[in-house]
């Protein structure tokens, strides 16, 4: 899930299905990442203030690295703590920043920053065991 579909409960919504199709939430392993790392997540204070007004704690995922500057989203952070509070009962979030690691990963927002029209596709996967 991106931002939106993590603030949009979709992480719960997929675990609550498995729980009724039989799964048991504490015994899933759920892995986030790779993904942007918070210190190049930078983001306005509009969206910021879409996460804060839907809960107050949410105020957690955000940093703000220099006096004034604009805050830093933590995505995988917060995925980890949505699926966690969904009851997964081992959640990992990765270091590996999809921004930093060109050799390795794609990047929309990179990409962006160099104006480059193409960035490649990610994909994600469910498995189940």
């Amino acid at each position: 899930a991106g931002w939106r579909g993590a603030v949009g409960g979709v992480l719960a919504a997929t675990v609550a299905e498995m729980s009724r199709l039989g799964a048991d939430p504490a015994r899933m392993t759920a892995v986030v990442g790779p993904a942007i790392g918070q210190k190049n997540y930078e983001v306005g204070p509009e969206f910021k203030a879409e996460f804060i007004v839907r809960d107050q704690s949410f105020a957690r995922f955000f940093e703000t690295y220099e006096e004034g500057g604009r805050p830093h989203f933590d995505l995988a952070g917060f995925a980890a703590s949505k699926l966690e509070a969904a009851g997964v009962g081992c959640v990992r979030a990765l270091s590996h920043c999809t921004y930093e690691n060109e050799s390795l990963f794609f990047s929309y927002r990179r990409n962006c920053h160099r104006s480059v029209d193409d960035y490649g596709r990610q994909i994600s996967a469910i498995c189940l065991n």
